[in-house]
């Protein structure tokens, strides 16, 4: 039998699924500052739409193989064929709005990067004032947060930018897991972690 007090208290919304217990310990809320995993995850953040998070972490090694790793100057070049290739994959969620928009956003993501000299320098744009936060964050303060201003206003800036499915909803869901904002519960061993991170952590410019 474990023993109780060696087990880690993690948030809320952690499963005892070992996939989602080792994304939350190792990968959510750490500060991402890759190109191609900012824009896998504010893709996959739009196929999760309607679903829950499980199910499209486990089924993200075939989002990779499907979308060529997410090098959005790749996907900017698919054309109708490719639809039908994704349409026929069963390894990834087959929604025909998701997939062009996917297709739609890497085009967008090629002009964002003209645009800022990378989607890094112009994601951490985005970190939002201290005064948006809960005063503590704990469980019941954290689940009713799911969008705030600062989301609102990159999902109007990237769909004034022709980007899709980045509601601000899903930007927040984006901004908590790439380490925009620390959303651990304060009694969570990952957080006083993200808080040194985020301490050490230099905003791409």
């Amino acid at each position: 039998m474990t023993d109780q007090t060696d087990v880690p208290h993690r948030c809320f919304w952690v499963s005892d699924d070992p996939l989602y217990v080792s994304y939350h310990d190792e990968e959510w809320g750490k500060h991402v500052t890759n190109d191609h995993r900012l824009f896998e995850k504010i893709c996959l953040e739009g196929f999760q739409s309607g679903l829950s998070w499980l199910t499209i972490l486990k089924k993200r090694e075939n989002f990779r193989a499907a979308f060529d790793g997410f090098d959005f100057a790749k996907i900017a070049t698919y054309g109708e064929a490719d639809v039908e290739r994704l349409l026929g994959d069963a390894g990834i969620v087959r929604h025909q709005g998701k997939i062009r928009s996917t297709i739609n956003n890497a085009g967008r993501a090629l002009e964002l990067v003209e645009e800022a000299g990378s989607l890094a320098a112009f994601f951490w744009r985005y970190i939002p004032p201290s005064d948006e936060r809960p005063k503590r964050n704990t469980s019941e303060a954290l689940r009713t947060l799911g969008k705030t201003p600062t989301s609102t206003q990159l999902s109007k800036d990237l769909k004034k930018r022709g980007w899709s499915f980045v509601g601000p909803t899903t930007c927040y869901a984006f901004m908590q897991a790439m380490g925009l904002v620390n959303d651990h519960e304060e009694d969570c061993f990952r957080y006083a972690e993200q808080e040194a991170e985020r301490a050490a952590f230099t905003v791409p410019r």
